[in-house]
């Protein structure tokens, strides 16, 4: 054992982890499996019941080499694949998320959400800077899959088979904007900046389209430059965050109704055709509400009309802020059902990242009365630590912690991992995750392969947990983070509390230690108590519990027996530990 390992394995025995045994072959071959949920039972479960597993495609395993290019001529910059660049195709596909679903499935996850599968334009970018569209945020065909993912068989056959093991499918969509395909003829020396309406009232740039992409879009009425806003690049302040090109993509009208009524024909034969169970939506806070005032419920419709009736719709508001009042507005104003709760993230990232008081958590929780439906819909948030923009929490522990050993390191992880299983909200794992990925930053450095990868950035980095590298196959489900995403949920699916119950904070201090919720069954009303401590330090205190609760049951972690008096619970926390501890009934 590495000194390295041997500092993990102390960490894991003074936090007293109830760990499951779990297979330690990442080559095994699949378990027999019982017989098929289902799908009107799948169907039946609400959103706050959900565990999500969010994954990057083209970076999760390679089920089918012969897709790897698209089929597209050329060399990489025709066809966009190089698995050594960490910007272009690596050949992750639909076969190789088939060929792992037993993997997925050991997390307890009970939904996953994929980035966009759509078809892309395989490579953009000035001379020297390009990029391809791997990642599946530069449309240019909303109706069908990106060769290089696989074919439309293989995508119901993925759906069709994760249904089969009770697992929801979530695309992720855009309707703000497509691939870069309009040009300006002004402009161009300034690389088009914004033209505001009131400098412009009518025609802020001369749209021009390359005659090679004149009708590369479809369908066919995106080729059209009347329906996108044409006013130059986004600054991401005031009016340009709504109208302005994001990075250079062109950015649709969505005013105009044609524009909405097209993305919600577009959308709602994806749901007709293929049964799926939700979409999360890209860049929401850059297009106008009376878009979203009709797409949302729509979309809503579509699903009850072909049998989905907990459809799931969560849009991305990316203000990394633990106030949650900017974010909420979007579940008031632009008909939002949920939105990915990004003041969460801010406040995980705060104070077990970092150092700051956890009276952030009584922050972020008061706000919850400011969503549409209140607490109720605060329980339906996707809540999540990390992501393929911002960049993983574990990048966020090394960045504020440099000194950190491996042993500091996955002990914060996982405790970031237990606050989002205990506390409310629809917990969010990034692929990568549950292997110990520590990326180099945000955005591309964010987004490593699970098969082995050939990307020198991503092959040196330190993982968490374990002597692997990402040079090599990462399915590995005796990692300890994997052991423990799946304890977490084994936990949360079985503890009505954990999923569906009211919240109440017991405690916090003005510095970083103990803090503490309750969670109440919604039938019986017992109470389950957890409790984090965010210092680098044990502490023990007492905690405020229900007068009816007096003996407990550890979920995980040391819980007492009983409380010290009635409505007292004495807890004691190693360094960055944590309990969940399920009230007896009498």
């Amino acid at each position: 054992m590495t000194p390295r390992l041997a500092r993990t394995a102390l960490m894991l025995a003074a936090t007293s982890l109830m760990l499951p045994a779990c297979a330690t072959a990442q080559t095994a071959a699949p378990a027999a499996r019982a017989a098929a949920v289902p799908l009107d039972q799948v169907r039946a479960r609400p959103a706050e019941d959900e565990i999500i597993y969010f994954v990057m495609p083209d970076r999760f395993e390679n089920g089918d080499p012969r897709n790897d290019t698209g089929g597209f001529s050329g060399g990489r910059l025709g066809h966009g694949f190089d698995p050594t660049h960490k910007g272009f195709f690596h050949g992750g596909d639909l076969r190789g998320l088939i060929n792992r679903l037993d993997y997925i499935q050991g997390l307890g996850v009970t939904a996953i959400w994929f980035t966009p599968i759509f078809k892309n334009k395989p490579v953009q970018g000035g001379a020297g800077e390009e990029s391809a569209g791997y990642h599946g945020y530069w449309v240019t065909d909303f109706t069908t899959l990106d060769p290089h993912f696989g074919t439309e068989a293989e995508f119901r056959e993925f759906v069709d088979a994760a249904h089969a093991r009770g697992m929801k499918v979530y695309m992720d969509i855009i309707a703000n904007h497509t691939a870069d395909v309009i040009s300006y003829t002004e402009g161009a020396d300034r690389n088009f900046p914004y033209r505001s309406i009131a400098d412009y009232p009518d025609q802020a740039y001369t749209p021009v389209v390359p005659a090679a992409e004149r009708d590369v879009k479809r369908p066919a009425w995106l080729n059209d430059p009347q329906y996108y806003h044409n006013r130059g690049n986004t600054t991401f302040f005031g009016e340009d965050s709504v109208m302005g090109d994001f990075v250079g993509l062109d950015d649709l009208a969505t005013g105009d109704q044609r524009v909405i009524d097209g993305m919600i024909a577009i959308y709602g034969s994806w749901i007709d055709r293929f049964g799926i169970d939700g979409f999360r939506i890209d860049t929401a806070r850059h297009v106008n509400p009376e878009f979203w005032q009709q797409f949302n419920p729509a979309m809503l419709e579509r699903a009850r009309a072909r049998g989905i009736p907990n459809f799931t719709i969560f849009g991305e508001v990316a203000i990394e802020d633990p106030d949650p009042g900017s974010i909420a507005r979007f579940t008031r104003v632009d008909r939002y059902p949920a939105v990915l709760d990004f003041a969460f993230q801010a406040t995980v990232r705060a104070t077990v990242a970092g150092s700051e008081s956890p009276a952030l958590f009584d922050r972020l929780y008061a706000g919850d009365a400011l969503y549409e439906g209140g607490e109720a819909m605060a329980r339906t948030l996707p809540t999540f630590t990390g992501n393929h923009d911002m960049g993983r929490f574990a990048t966020f522990v090394r960045q504020a912690n440099p000194q950190a050993d491996d042993a500091e390191m996955l002990a914060r992880i996982k405790l970031s991992n237990a606050m989002m299983f205990a506390l409310r909200g629809v917990p969010t794992v990034y692929y990568g995750d549950e292997q110990g990925f520590v990326g180099d930053g945000n955005d591309q450095a964010a987004r490593e392969d699970m098969f082995p990868s050939q990307v020198a950035s991503y092959n040196d980095n330190d993982l968490v947990g374990t002597d692997a590298t990402t040079a090599q196959s990462n399915f590995d489900t005796a990692h300890p983070l994997y052991r423990q995403i799946a304890e977490l949920a084994r936990i949360r699916s079985a503890t009505p509390a954990l999923r569906r119950g009211r919240q109440v904070m017991r405690h916090y201090g003005r510095e970083a230690g103990l803090v503490a919720f309750s969670r109440f069954d919604p039938d019986t009303g017992r109470e389950v108590v957890a409790v984090f401590n965010t210092s680098a330090t044990p502490v023990s205190g007492n905690v405020i519990i229900d007068r009816a609760s007096s003996r407990f049951t550890a979920l995980t972690g040391p819980c007492p027996a009983t409380h010290r008096v009635p409505g007292s619970l004495a807890v004691a926390l190693p360094a960055f530990g944590y309990m969940i501890c399920a009230a007896q009934g009498e």
